[in-house]
């Protein structure tokens, strides 16, 4: 299972949502849906705006944990 992990690495940094979606300039509601992992499809355009906003690779906003 893919699962986004924007959430630890914005109170590691201390990054709001609302200051992400200042950055990353896409809707607040857009960005709470990938804080909160309730995105079915990633969209690639989106994932490309966070890593940037952020200075972060993909992998720092992401995980794979293998299903049990």
């Amino acid at each position: 299972m893919v699962r986004l992990i924007i959430d630890r690495y914005l109170d590691k940094c201390g990054i709001t949502r609302y200051e992400l979606a200042k950055r990353t300039n896409v809707k607040f509601q857009t960005i709470d849906r990938y804080y909160k992992n309730r995105v079915i499809r990633y969209d690639s355009y989106i994932l490309d705006r966070i890593c940037v906003a952020l200075d972060c690779s993909l992998s720092d906003i992401i995980e794979y944990v293998k299903d049990e």
